[in-house]
């Protein structure tokens, strides 16, 4: 089995669509998925502040000296992007953060090859058919129904070329 489950949490963290593709991953409820969302987002937003402070070379120090009016203020790195994967001995968990908070959460069998790609394929899917849907309020939960033949069909198409 390849992809056994999609989630899609809004930026505020609740549940907007899930889908599960196999029998790979135990059957929850609606309020089993409802928690794990609001649970992902928490952790996802603490693991994003999670962010190590970086030494300094001396050049870098010299020129914060001078342009800070001579303290020296240690820079941090590029803003996290939080918890992108998770992998146990069962299953592995892929996170792909868009630019407006949306998460997709795809859940894959630890042997799966190119999830980046289909995490992708997932997002242009959502982007074709849920956001160009005129009938479709942002945040809202996800009920289009070309959105899920069209990502049935391509998982099917993951999960059948494995």
């Amino acid at each position: 089995m390849g992809v056994l489950a999609l989630i899609v949490i809004n930026k505020a963290g609740g549940l907007i669509y899930n889908r599960t593709f196999g029998d790979g991953l135990h059957q929850l409820n609606t309020n089993d998925y409802l928690v794990l969302a609001g649970t992902f987002h928490g952790v996802h937003a603490i693991t994003a502040r999670l962010n190590p402070l970086k030494e300094l070379t001396n050049a870098q120090q010299q020129q914060a000296v001078a342009t800070t009016g001579g303290v020296a203020i240690p820079s941090r790195p590029d803003p996290s992007s939080g918890l992108e994967v998770l992998e146990s001995e069962n299953f592995r968990l892929q996170c792909f953060n868009t630019l407006t908070g949306t998460k997709f959460l795809l859940f894959t069998d630890t042997m799966q090859a190119n999830v980046d790609g289909a995490m992708r394929r997932v997002y242009d899917l959502y982007s074709d058919y849920v956001m160009k849907n005129p009938f479709y309020q942002l945040e809202m939960p996800i009920r289009c129904e070309t959105f899920d033949r069209k990502l049935n069909s391509y998982i099917r198409e993951i999960n059948s070329s494995r």
